[in-house]
């Protein structure tokens, strides 16, 4: 399983997230290093001097009980023993190894730090100057940081740059899969209108190319139809005085005039297959269908006397089908497997198990097809000994994989265990 994205709007989305989260992190550690910590630095040397202030004029380690009551009334500043300083919040306090070694320094002594927060935030100091004291010292503005709203901003600063990439990478792709349905739809035989030159200079560069290309194999359907059309308009015409001039032979010719007119037949043939294959149905359009219902149309109208053709019809939902080309479908399938066997036909129909697909298949009981020219049948005038027969021009499966292809289906030709071949058509639910 693959855990990254392979759309290129998948991998700009990524991109844009793991870039939104590389700023902010780069963007907190900014802040401790240029912010927080200069200003933890400077409320250090703020505490240390106000100790300094405490025991400037100390000469013994014990302070005179009025002169603490007096400087804690003007300053809020407290001294207590430990004895004292327990009850007033020291037992709750947590001492603070990096904020000690920083205190100590600037002391120039043994000192320790601890910090207790409840109505107000309180440093409590035992400073080097007075071992046996604790300085109580409270300050405003320090109490514990709530990160809740800084995280809700940065969490709506995220969804609004991922909802903004998201909106301009769709933006940008917009013209991307006009591209893809446009390409879809010339692969199955279809021109659409010239595609809307927008988007980037890029896209609009690839776009003028597809429509470029597009009115270009436009115009060479439309010669090839045109010679094809000709051909067989010419083609035609001598063959027609040629199966006139075979009327006026005379008994004795019988025999050469049954064959000057089988050759005409197949001539006739041929140009239809070629006919055929180069038109595909284009102007046949797609609807939905019951293929069950077309399939045993068709059963019907090849059914031929001593030859048993079974419908196992199973339970499929419509589908869109270009409903003149499929019935080509089934009705050269089941002419072939009648050409090359002798016992009963089968034709099933049902759905697959994903269920995006249906399928009906085409079985004989005749000699199969070597496995290794399987794929080789399905190129134009493929035919000979290498395949089951010498009739025809070759183009029979051509036409049928060409209109399977226009219906974004596929055909599989399998060697049954049994003997015979099997003709699988699947086709999509929906185009």
């Amino acid at each position: 399983m693959k855990i990254l994205p392979r759309s290129a709007f998948g991998q700009t989305i990524l991109l844009i997230g793991v870039l939104l989260l590389i700023n902010q992190a780069v963007s907190l550690v900014s802040i401790m290093v240029y912010i927080v910590q200069p200003n933890s630095h400077q409320v250090d040397q703020l505490l240390a001097k106000q100790v300094r202030v405490v025991f400037i004029d100390v000469k013994e380690p014990v302070l005179s009980p009025a002169m603490a009551v007096a400087f804690q009334r003007e300053t809020g500043i407290g001294v207590y023993t430990e004895q004292d300083a327990l009850p007033l919040g020291l037992q709750d306090a947590l001492y603070y190894e990096f904020r000690s070694q920083v205190m100590s320094e600037l002391l120039g002594g043994p000192a320790e730090v601890r910090i207790s927060q409840g109505d107000e935030y309180l440093f409590w100091i035992r400073p080097p100057q007075a071992p046996n004291y604790w300085v109580k010292i409270p300050l405003t503005g320090l109490e514990e940081a709530n990160y809740t709203p800084l995280i809700i901003v940065l969490m709506i600063l995220g969804a609004l740059s991922v909802i903004g990439g998201w909106l301009f990478v769709r933006q940008l792709n917009r013209p991307l899969k006009a591209l893809q349905s446009a390409a879809h739809e010339v692969g199955r035989g279809e021109f659409p209108a010239p595609l809307l030159e927008r988007g980037t200079t890029e896209i609009v560069a690839v776009t003028q190319a597809f429509n470029h290309m597009s009115r270009g194999i436009k115009q060479l359907e439309d010669d090839r139809n045109l010679l094809m059309a000709g051909i067989s308009h010419d083609l035609r015409t001598p063959l027609t005085r040629i199966r006139l001039a075979t009327e006026m032979m005379s008994q004795q010719d019988e025999f050469l005039k049954e064959g000057i007119e089988a050759d005409i037949d197949d001539m006739n043939t041929i140009i239809d297959q070629f006919i055929d294959y180069i038109r595909h149905d284009v102007k046949d359009k797609a609807e939905l269908t019951n293929l069950n219902v077309l399939l045993q149309e068709v059963v019907h109208a090849e059914a031929v006397n001593g030859r048993n053709i079974v419908l196992a019809a199973g339970d499929i939902p419509k589908i869109p089908l270009r409903y003149v080309a499929i019935k080509r479908v089934v009705a050269n399938l089941i002419q072939n497997a009648i050409r090359y066997s002798e016992h009963d036909i089968i034709i099933e129909s049902g759905q697959e198990p994903s269920g995006h697909f249906v399928y009906f298949a085409v079985s004989d009981s005749g000699p199969g097809i070597p496995d290794a020219d399987i794929e080789r049948l399905f190129q134009p005038f493929t035919q000979g000994d290498k395949a089951r027969g010498t009739e025809g021009s070759g183009l029979g499966l051509a036409i049928i994989k060409r209109i399977v292809d226009m219906h974004g289906g596929r055909i599989l030709l399998t060697n049954r265990e049994t003997g015979g071949l099997s003709a699988k058509v699947i086709l999509p639910v929906s185009l």
